[in-house]
């Protein structure tokens, strides 16, 4: 079978980074997230994955990710089932694979990542695709859900503006009277700098929050809730930086998290 190349732009090109990291995860006996879909997608890509080989930092960093999203995702449907759950920046994720008991699962991403996405996802009745920019703000439109909905941003907002976070974050609670958000925070001492990261470099991250209660401040309505430190979840694997886990500069500066946000 012939492989297929990945003609992916700069913020975009950077979903091939957890596709490689669950794919990696697959090769354990114990892995954090089992995702055998992630293994089938980069054997069919043509692209040279050995680039990241080395960056064991953003391989578990990704699949700590996604083990707590899933766990939080699996969560809130289980209180909720029917609930509907709007997946942002998608990439070539399969957690709607992962997850039961949804009404309606959306996937949003830009043109070229959904493009390549129906090369590996088929159409079923539960989930639909939205092929456009989260700025665009007429998405939310497509979205049909009177009752509870949960919004996942995983490897997104650090790709924004603060003005473009907020700006998103108002027109959320505009259009949902009662939502559930789960959002990715990068590591604040990593915006500006990605020469200090493992695996993206050309991607500029343009933007984190050092305390996430400050979230608060950008929409009406919009509480924090909870976060979940990466440097909490598979403690063993963190080799010397968990030794630092403790430390509140380090817990404030270098932490990666996962951070729960309700509107109403």
């Amino acid at each position: 079978m012939e492989k297929i190349r990945p003609d992916l732009s700069e913020v975009p090109a950077t979903l091939l980074v957890p596709l490689w990291a669950r794919a990696e995860e697959q090769k354990r006996a114990d892995p954090l997230v089992r995702d055998p879909k992630s293994a089938e997608i980069l054997r069919a890509l043509d692209f040279d994955f050995g680039r990241f080989r080395g960056g064991w930092m953003s391989q578990l960093g990704c699949c700590v990710r996604t083990a707590i999203l899933d766990r939080e995702v699996q969560a809130f449907l289980s209180d909720r089932p029917g609930a509907s759950v709007v997946n942002l920046g998608c990439g070539l994720d399969a957690r709607e694979l992962r997850m039961t008991g949804y009404g309606m699962w959306y996937d949003l991403d830009l043109p070229e990542v959904i493009g390549l996405r129906e090369r590996f996802f088929p159409d079923t009745e539960r989930v639909r695709r939205i092929a456009c920019s989260v700025l665009d703000f007429g998405w939310m439109d497509r979205i049909a859900a009177e009752g509870p909905v949960l919004i996942v941003a995983e490897g997104l907002f650090m790709y924004l503006s603060g003005e473009e976070v907020e700006a998103l974050l108002r027109a959320l609670g505009r259009r949902f009277a009662e939502a559930v958000l789960l959002v990715e925070m990068l590591a604040p001492l990593l915006v500006g700098r990605n020469g200090m990261h493992d695996t993206v470099k050309e991607a500029a991250f343009r933007w984190s929050l050092r305390d996430s209660r400050d979230f608060e401040r950008m929409a009406d309505r919009l509480r924090f809730d909870r976060e979940w430190s990466y440097f909490d979840e598979a403690r063993r694997r963190w080799r010397y930086l968990r030794l630092f886990r403790r430390i509140p500069w380090f817990r404030r500066n270098l932490n990666n998290r996962i951070v729960r946000l309700r509107f109403g």
